[in-house]
C-alpha cells in the first residue's frame, strides 16, 4: 500500500522546490508571502485541491498540451505560481492572494485553467482514469426559457401561426437580460397588442408565468467535479441521450454541498500558439519558449499602436484596434489596462477615455492623497483593477487585505445600509492614519463609483501576457503566425477571409490547396501560406492525411490516374475527389478543372484497379509481369468560365482563393463604400454605411402589405453581411437583386435584434452602375516598368469615350500617390471604357474615384 503522505506537507515541499526554480534566489519577501499562502490553505483545508491541479496540469505538459498562464484570480497566488499551475509572478505584477483566497471568508477555492483546445479532453480522461470515474464526472447545466424563446415555445404549443409568433417574438429587444414584462414597459407596441387581442394577452400571460424556468439540460462546457468517493454518495447523477454521465446538480449547487468543482477550459488561442511553435521549428530549426519573452519589446509594441491587431488575442476588434491607434501603448501595463477597460461598464463610463488622455498628457492624474499616488500611478489616477480598491483601503484606511476584499464585494451589492457602515469604518480608519475627513469620504466615494467597472488585475495580466505572445510571433514570424491561426478558423469562413485579407495586407501570399504540396493543415511553403487538404468540403482527415502520406512516400503526383491508383479506394470516393478537384487541389495535375472533373468516374475506377492489383498476387501475369493498365484519357474539354470556376471553388473552400470576382473592382470599392462586412460587427445600431460586394443566399418573400421584399447575403473581402430589402427599396433595386450580382449597397445597420448586425437597405445599386449614380472620374495609374506600347493602346482607347471630364493621371512619388490632373484626355466615365483599361493595363491601374 502507498504509504500516506500528509498534504500539507507535501504542498510546502513542492513549493520550496518550486520556488527555486522561478526566482533561484529566494527572498524574505518570497518566503514571508509563501508561509502567508500556505497558512491560510493549511487553515482552509485546500492542499488536496492545489495538488490535484499541479498533477493535471504537469500531465497536461508531459503529453506536449499547452497549458495557459492563468485566468481569474488564481494567478494571485505564489502557491500556484511556484506549482507551475500559473505563470504569471504574482509579486512582479502586484497581484494579491487575498483576491482569491479570502482568509477572512471562507469559501471555495475556483482554479479555472485554459488547456489548448485540442488537447482538452484528454485531461479530461486523464482525470477520470486517475481518480476513478465513479468519482469524477462533468456537470451539467439547465438552459432557461428566456424572453423570446419562451413566446416562440408557448405559441408553438397554442398552435398558433408561426410568422405571427416569429413577429411578436422580435418585437421583443434583444439586450441581455431583457423580461417579458420590461419589454412590455419598453415597446409600446407590444403592450398594445396585449390590450387588444385576447390571443396574444395570453401567449404573453403563459410566457411570463414559464419565463425562467428551465427549458432542458446540457453538459457544461467546461466543470467538472471530483469526489473522494462515488459520487452517488454525495449527489444524484444523470445519463444524457449520448450516455454522457454529467451531475443533476448545476455548479452553484455543486459549489454548495461542497464538492471540489474545477473548470477545464479549451482556449483555441493556446492551439494556434502551439501550432506556430511547431512550424518554427519545423522551416527555421529554432525553439523558441513564449515563457521567456522579455516584456519590453518596442516593435512588439508597435504593431498594437497601429491597430494591427487581426489575430491577435482579444485585440482584434475594430472598436479596440482604435482605442490602440489612440493609446499608442508603449509598456506592458498599458495591455493590461486595455484588456481591462474594453467592457460595456467602463467604455459606457467613459473610463478608457480618461485613461487615454492621461496617458497621452492631454489631462493631468489628480491624487488625493501621496499613497494614491504609489498605487495608481501606473494607470494614472484611474481605479481600473479590484487590487487597486483592495490597496487603498489598506494602506489608507488600515484595512486588512482580506476585509478589503469584504469591502470590494459590498460596494458591488450596492446596499445602502451595508455601504453606509463601511463609509463610516472606512473614515474612521483613515482617520487613525491620519488622513483628513474630506478627503477620506472623496476618496471612499471614489472608489464605490469604480468598484462596480473595477476588473480582477491578475485576469488582465494573464490574457495580456497571450496577447503579447501572439503579438510577438505576429511580427517575428508572420507566416507560420497566420497559417496557424486560418487553421485555427478553418470551420469559420467568415473569419478565413477576414485572415487572408489580413495576410494579403502584410504582403503574405496564401495558396490554394494542392495535392502535391498541401499538409493537412494550413502549411507555410516556400515562404507562402499553403492551404491545407482538410479545408477543402467533403476531404476528411483519413483523405487528407492518406494524400499526404503518399506523397511523401513515393513523390509527387503527376496526373489523376496516379493520385487515384497511389490511395486506398475506401479514402478516396468520387465526392472527395470532384471537391478537390473544383477547389483547385488538383490543379497541378496535368489537364484543366473541367477535364478532370469529367474524368473523375473513370479515373476512380482505373486507380482501383491498380491499387487492387498492386495489393495482392496479380491473376492476370502474364510471362512474369503484371497486366499493364494504361489509365483513361483525359477528355477533350475546355476550362469552365472564370465565373464558374470560381463559384465552385468558393462552393468547397468557403471563399475564393484563386483569385475574387471582386479583385477587378477592389480599388472601386475602397473609393465608394464607407464600411467592410467585417467592420459592420462593431458599428452602433442606426449608422448610415455604404458597402459593396457580391449578393448570394437571397430569399424573396411578401410582406405583410402583400409587396415583395428579400433577405440576402452579401460578401466582400473581409466576411459577409446580411441584408434586409423591405419593399420600397425592393421596388426601386429588384432587377440587380440577383445571386452573384456586384452591387453598391447604402443602408443603416440594424441592431435591434440583438443578434449578428444587419444592413437595412435603403439603396441597391450594380457595380457597372456606379458611373450612373455617382459622378465619377476616371484614374489611369502608370507604372514605370508598364511598357510604352501599353500606354499608348491605353490612351488611345481614350477617343471612344470622349466626354467632359478630364482624366486623372497617378504615379508613385516617394511611396504615395500623386495624381495629375490632364489637359489633353477627358472623357465620359463608362463601365465599358473602365473594364477595357483594366484589360490592357491591370486591374489595379485603371479605376474610378467619386469627384
Amino acid at each position: 500500500p502507498t504509504p500516506f503522505v500528509d498534504p500539507d506537507v507535501f504542498l510546502r515541499h513542492l513549493c520550496d522546490k518550486g520556488l527555486i526554480v522561478r526566482y533561484g534566489e529566494i527572498t524574505k519577501e518570497i518566503t514571508q508571502r509563501l508561509e502567508y499562502e500556505l497558512g491560510v490553505i493549511r487553515q482552509m483545508g485546500y492542499a488536496g485541491y492545489f495538488l490535484i491541479v499541479k498533477d493535471f496540469c504537469d500531465y497536461a505538459r508531459s503529453q506536449g498540451i499547452p497549458v495557459g498562464p492563468g485566468r481569474g484570480s488564481a494567478a494571485g497566488s505564489l502557491v500556484s505560481y511556484a506549482l507551475k499551475i500559473t505563470n504569471v509572478d504574482p509579486i512582479k505584477f502586484g497581484l494579491l492572494f487575498e483576491r482569491f483566497l479570502n482568509p477572512e471568508r471562507i469559501s471555495m477555492p475556483d482554479i479555472d485553467i485554459d488547456f489548448a483546445d485540442r488537447g482538452r479532453d484528454k485531461i479530461i480522461k486523464y482525470v477520470i482514469d486517475k481518480y476513478g470515474s465513479d468519482n469524477v464526472a462533468q456537470i451539467i447545466t439547465f438552459g432557461t426559457m428566456a424572453a423570446r424563446g419562451v413566446i416562440r415555445d408557448v405559441g408553438r404549443v397554442l398552435g398558433m401561426p408561426y410568422g405571427e409568433v416569429d413577429r411578436i417574438a422580435k418585437l421583443i429587444p434583444g439586450s441581455p437580460g431583457m423580461t417579458l414584462e420590461a419589454a412590455l414597459k419598453q415597446v409600446p407596441e407590444l403592450a398594445e397588442l396585449r390590450k387588444t387581442d385576447q390571443r396574444i394577452n395570453r401567449l404573453l400571460t403563459f410566457g411570463i408565468t414559464l419565463e425562467g424556468l428551465a427549458r432542458h439540460c446540457s453538459t457544461h462546457a467546461a466543470g467538472v467535479v471530483i469526489a473522494p468517493s462515488a459520487l452517488t454518495n454525495y449527489v444524484p447523477l444523470f445519463k444524457g441521450s449520448n450516455d454522457e454521465i454529467t451531475t443533476q446538480y448545476d455548479m452553484t449547487m455543486v459549489e454548495e454541498i461542497g464538492l471540489l468543482k474545477m473548470d477545464f477550459l479549451g482556449l483555441r488561442t493556446l492551439t494556434v500558439l502551439d501550432d506556430a511553435l511547431r512550424m518554427i521549428r519545423q522551416n527555421h530549426g529554432k525553439e523558441i519558449d513564449l515563457d521567456t519573452l522579455t516584456l519590453d519589446d518596442p516593435e512588439v509594441f508597435k504593431i498594437f499602436a497601429r491597430g494591427d491587431t487581426i489575430g491577435v488575442f482579444q485585440f482584434e476588434s475594430s472598436g479596440m484596434r482604435d482605442y490602440m491607434r489612440r493609446l499608442q501603448p508603449e509598456n506592458f501595463t498599458d495591455l493590461t489596462v486595455m484588456n481591462a477597460l474594453y467592457r460595456p461598464g467602463p467604455l459606457d463610463s467613459g473610463m478608457i477615455d480618461e485613461y487615454i488622455e492621461r496617458k497621452r498628457g492631454a489631462k493631468k492624474p489628480v491624487y488625493l492623497h501621496p499613497v494614491l499616488e504609489k498605487i495608481l500611478g501606473d494607470t494614472y489616477g484611474v481605479i481600473v483593477f479590484q487590487e487597486q480598491v483592495l490597496k487603498i483601503a489598506n494602506e489608507l484606511a488600515g484595512y486588512s487585505l482580506g476585509k478589503a476584499d469584504l469591502l470590494r464585494k459590498a460596494m458591488g451589492k450596492k446596499d445602502a445600509a451595508l455601504m453606509a457602515d463601511q463609509k463610516e469604518e472606512f473614515q474612521n480608519g483613515a482617520k487613525a492614519n491620519k488622513v483628513g475627513a474630506g478627503v477620506a469620504s472623496e476618496v471612499f466615494n471614489q472608489i464605490e463609483t469604480f468598484a462596480r467597472y473595477g476588473f480582477n488585475k491578475a485576469h488582465a495580466t494573464c490574457y495580456a501576457l497571450i496577447a503579447y505572445q501572439t503579438a510577438w510571433l505576429k511580427k517575428y514570424y508572420p507566416h507560420e503566425f497566420m497559417a496557424a491561426s486560418m487553421t485555427s478558423e478553418m470551420s469559420d469562413s467568415d473569419r478565413i477571409y477576414i485572415l487572408l485579407e489580413e495576410s494579403r495586407r502584410m504582403g503574405i501570399a496564401v495558396l490554394a490547396p494542392d495535392v502535391n504540396e498541401s499538409a493537412i493543415d494550413f502549411a507555410v511553403i516556400d515562404g507562402k501560406i499553403r492551404f491545407g487538404l482538410l479545408a477543402v468540403k467533403n476531404v476528411g482527415e483519413g483523405p487528407a492525411a492518406a494524400i499526404v502520406k503518399a506523397r511523401e512516400a513515393t513523390g509527387k503526383y503527376g496526373d489523376l490516374s496516379e493520385l487515384c491508383s497511389r490511395l486506398e479506394p475506401r479514402l478516396l470516393n468520387r465526392r472527395t475527389l470532384e471537391s478537390l478537384i473544383a477547389g483547385g487541389a488538383c490543379d497541378s495535375l496535368t489537364g484543366n478543372r473541367a477535364q478532370k472533373f469529367q474524368a473523375v468516374e473513370g479515373m476512380l475506377e482505373f486507380g482501383h484497379r491498380v491499387f487492387d492489383q498492386q495489393s495482392m498476387v496479380d491473376l492476370f501475369a502474364v510471362s512474369g509481369g503484371a497486366v499493364a493498365r494504361v489509365a483513361p484519357s483525359l477528355p477533350e474539354t475546355a476550362e469552365w468560365p472564370a465565373t464558374e470556376k470560381l463559384a465552385k471553388e468558393k462552393e468547397m473552400l468557403g471563399f475564393y482563393i484563386s483569385g475574387h470576382p471582386l479583385d477587378r473592382y477592389r480599388n472601386e470599392l475602397a473609393a465608394f463604400t464607407t464600411a467592410s462586412a467585417s467592420a459592420i460587427v462593431s458599428m452602433p445600431d442606426g449608422r448610415e454605411v455604404t458597402v459593396a460586394g457580391i449578393l448570394t443566399a437571397i430569399k424573396k418573400k411578401t410582406d405583410k402589405k402583400g409587396n415583395l421584399m428579400a433577405f440576402a447575403t452579401m460578401v466582400d473581402f473581409t466576411g459577409s453581411v446580411e441584408l434586409i430589402i423591405f419593399s420600397d427599396c425592393y421596388q426601386k433595386s429588384g432587377p440587380v437583386v440577383e445571386a452573384d450580382r456586384m452591387v453598391l449597397v447604402t443602408g443603416r445597420i440594424s441592431t435591434r435584434e440583438g443578434e449578428t448586425p444587419k444592413v437595412m437597405a435603403s439603396e441597391i445599386v450594380g457595380l457597372e452602375q456606379l458611373t450612373e449614380k455617382y459622378r465619377c472620374q476616371l484614374v489611369i495609374k502608370i507604372e514605370p516598368e508598364c511598357a510604352e506600347n501599353t500606354i499608348r493602346e491605353a490612351l488611345s482607347s481614350l477617343a471612344d469615350f470622349q466626354g467632359p471630364i478630364p482624366v486623372l493621371l497617378a504615379a508613385r512619388e516617394n511611396g504615395s500617390e500623386v495624381y495629375i490632373r490632364s489637359k489633353r484626355y477627358f472623357v465620359t466615365p463608362d463601365f465599358e471604357l473602365l473594364n477595357r483599361l483594366k484589360e490592357i493595363l491591370g486591374h489595379s491601374a485603371a479605376y474610378l474615384r467619386p469627384m
